[in-house]
């Protein structure tokens, strides 16, 4: 792809991303592709597994939404039995969420498959455009990252 312009680049991109996207969601087997879980609701499991525990405003801002959003999406997920809220004994007001065992469960699960389809996929590359892909990757994630901070 010799001089491709940037503007030219978005439009590939554009046309590249969606069938990436679909093509590993098809691959999917588990609750996050079957639509039982949504992409927000796995935010929280994977952030909740990583942490053991969060308090409702600390995971709002860690998702950049309001206390009310995230509400929503943990009511749906205590009602699914994923996770659990308790309260501080110090101070009602505080309410902490955690995993309970079906959410630990299910997040090592979906953790397994989409690692297993990871491979799949990139198995079927050369390591040289693995360490590529990973290496802009983290890049763009970086970025990403910064710009956020700003």
């Amino acid at each position: 792809m010799p001089n491709i312009t940037l503007s030219d680049f978005a439009e590939r991109i554009d046309d590249v991303m969606p069938a990436v996207m679909k093509g590993f969601a098809k691959m999917q087997t588990n609750e996050l592709f079957k639509g039982k879980i949504t992409l927000p609701q796995f935010f929280v499991l994977n952030h909740l597994d990583k942490h053991d525990e969060s308090k409702m405003n600390e995971l709002a801002r860690v998702m950049d939404v309001t206390t009310a959003a995230v509400t929503g999406i943990v009511d749906r997920l205590v009602r699914c039995g994923y996770i659990e809220r308790t309260y501080d004994p110090n101070d009602r007001r505080v309410i902490n969420i955690r995993l309970t065992q079906k959410g630990s469960d299910t997040v090592k699960r979906i953790g397994r498959q989409r690692r297993a389809v990871t491979q799949e996929v990139f198995g079927k590359i050369s390591k040289k455009e693995r360490e590529s892909y990973l290496a802009i990757m983290t890049h763009i994630r970086d970025v990403l990252t910064e710009e956020k901070k700003n």
